[in-house]
């Protein structure tokens, strides 16, 4: 008989990698999924190998990692069942990924789901009635496998058929982590991650920039939100201007350095060559704004942000010649510093 599969989702907190031991210690092949976003663990896809060694050396577990991005930021545009406290749709979240990895099963030969949901530990997501939505909603009702509370919830396909045994899985439920901690010890894990809310979407400073971002407060249209967008909207100083324009102003070198190299042709890049100062970018200038007098307008705004930003002199900001680069082509713009007053009505 062939080595039975399980293809498990993998958060990289303590209660997902305890699932996926759980249920590796009974001998079956556990394949771990990350999926990533812009909202959470982007950065892994710059070096994935890197990410599954790593995991693989802490914690005995092989992953995969897999971008969602696409279906992601489409989803956030009307999650079916709302967001929790911020921006975050926690519960579309889960059916999201666990409907995508129902679709990865076939392909790689797994037989049921895992997660590492533990009954009552998060107010929203991880209620008794919604646990039972987000399995129907992805349509793993039969198929996934909680193992941490498995003995308090309805027994799985997996469990009936003898996949897995049902008295080696747990009962698990709350938000206390003692016995999560007690678990790990027995599987010789010493180093795990603190518990934390990893989804920038939770955050309610960014989140709320964000939310801002799929409204109709900018000159881009929401439908056409990338994951360009996203990430720059997580860096540095966030304006939007009174044409409409959004503007990033770095606010030391490593953010300027970010903003710079995630430009496109369309966008215009401002900055001072005499004296230190920040980088701005204005988005899509090129071809978000309906007429050139409101794309003048707002570059010489954002030219008197950069130099309000820019070094001062005995505590004063000084005027300054800034540098407009759009579609290849660089001009200069001699602005006075804005005074806050006027621009803090303008912050993202």
């Amino acid at each position: 008989m062939s080595k039975i599969r399980v293809l498990a989702l993998f958060s990289g907190g303590l209660d997902s990698i305890l699932a996926a031991r759980v249920v590796a210690a009974q001998g079956i092949e556990v394949l771990a999924v990350k999926f990533v976003t812009p909202f959470f663990d982007y950065d892994i896809l710059a070096d994935v190998p890197s990410y599954t060694r790593k995991i693989r050396e802490q914690y005995g577990i092989d992953v995969l990692v897999e971008d969602i991005s696409a279906g992601y930021l489409e989803l956030l545009h009307n999650p079916q069942h709302g967001f929790g406290k911020n921006f975050n749709p926690c519960i579309d979240c889960k059916i999201f990924m666990l409907t995508r990895a129902r679709e990865m099963m076939a392909e790689l030969g797994a037989s049921f789901l895992v997660t590492g949901e533990v009954l009552g530990q998060r107010p929203m997501s991880q209620r008794l009635d919604t646990l039972h939505v987000i399995s129907r909603d992805s349509g793993s009702r039969s198929i996934l496998l909680r193992p941490l509370s498995a003995k308090l919830l309805p027994e799985t396909v997996p469990e009936k058929e003898g996949l897995v045994d049902r008295e080696r899985l747990l009962d698990f439920r709350g938000r206390g982590r003692s016995r999560q901690i007690a678990l790990a010890r027995e599987f010789g894990i010493g180093e795990f991650p603190a518990p934390a809310g990893g989804c920038i979407l939770a955050d309610p400073i960014l989140g709320r920039r964000i939310a801002r971002l799929y409204g109709d407060q900018l000159l881009q249209c929401p439908k056409d939100i990338t994951v360009a967008d996203i990430r720059l909207l997580l860096v540095g100083r966030q304006f939007i201007l009174p044409g409409g324009g959004w503007l990033i102003l770095g606010r030391e070198e490593e953010e300027n350095e970010r903003i710079s190299g995630m430009a496109s042709m369309d966008d215009a890049l401002l900055g001072m060559e005499v004296r230190p100062g920040p980088t701005a970018l204005l988005r899509l200038a090129a071809s978000s704004y309906a007429d050139a007098e409101s794309r003048e307008a707002d570059l010489r705004l954002a030219a008197g942000l950069v130099v309000r930003y820019g070094r001062k002199e005995k505590g004063v900001a000084l005027p300054g010649e800034v540098v407009v680069t759009l579609s290849g082509e660089r001009r200069t713009i001699i602005a006075e510093p804005l005074s806050d007053s006027l621009s803090a009505g303008w912050m993202l």
